[in-house]
């Protein structure tokens, strides 16, 4: 795909929410094929420590940023994106789209009574929605094929995947085609925030960027040392893509 902006090694998508949410109704209308990837900045650092995830996020049809700080660094580093496209945001958006459009979707993913739960809440918020099945994310590798089977038969036409990085990407990459999904979507923890196991950051720590910030004061123990180690690698990352790309003075005054 053309016009495609590299960050740290990454090809990402340059699109709006709106041009995505339209690039995805029509893979469903062409009956084509449309599995979406996003990156973080904690995402961005583990996939140069994880090459099958690197490899999984690199073979999406779409991959977007879903990390302001993404946003921030493409700026910085004369990569421009439009704006930042989060997961949870386009997951609501074709839930919507889907209802509206009768197209059937497929849940997979979180714990069997959270996904319980975000289904009511879902059903409640999209009443016309057609939901052609749902299943728990707690399988092992082994299960995955017929996993990917069980989507095939419901015959829906998104699929979301409520499952943690790499399990996602890597379900995706290797079973994304064998579902028969016209759209495959990781969005993450969509489904706990749905279900309201977890709260989404007020739309003013989302501005600033610091949406992981409320996760980690959410939940210190499992999140906080975690955050601040991706992130300080991230700034780290940045600064030194940042030096590299900036001439320095020597070589600036031999192009004059």
């Amino acid at each position: 795909m053309s016009g495609r902006r590299s960050l740290f090694g990454v090809e990402l998508d340059p699109l709006t929410m709106d041009q995505t949410v339209e690039r995805c109704l029509a893979a469903v209308r062409e009956d084509r094929q449309l599995e979406i990837g996003v990156v973080n900045a904690a995402k961005l650092v583990n996939m140069r420590r994880d090459q099958r995830l690197a490899g999984a996020v690199a073979g999406c049809d779409l991959v977007l940023a879903d990390g302001q700080a993404v946003v921030w660094a493409g700026r910085l580093l004369r990569a421009p994106l439009p704006e930042r496209v989060a997961g949870i945001d386009l997951f609501l958006r074709l839930l919507a789209e889907a209802e509206s459009a009768g197209m059937s979707v497929y849940f997979l993913g979180a714990r069997q009574e959270v996904l319980e739960r975000m289904l009511v809440e879902v059903a409640d918020r999209f009443p016309g929605l057609k939901v052609a099945g749902s299943r728990n994310g707690y399988f092992d590798d082994t299960e995955q094929p017929a996993v990917a089977d069980a989507i095939a038969r419901s015959g829906a036409q998104l699929l979301f995947l409520g499952m943690t990085s790499p399990k996602k990407e890597i379900f995706t990459a290797a079973y994304g085609e064998r579902t028969g999904a016209r759209v495959v979507h990781g969005v993450g923890g969509s489904f706990d925030i749905l279900a309201g196991v977890t709260r989404r950051a007020p739309a003013i720590w989302q501005r600033w960027g610091v949406e992981w910030l409320y996760r980690a004061l959410q939940e210190p123990r499992r999140l906080g040392r975690r955050y601040l180690t991706t992130n300080a690698a991230f700034v780290l990352m940045t600064a030194r893509e940042f030096i590299r790309l900036t001439p320095s003075p020597a070589s600036a005054n031999r192009s004059h």
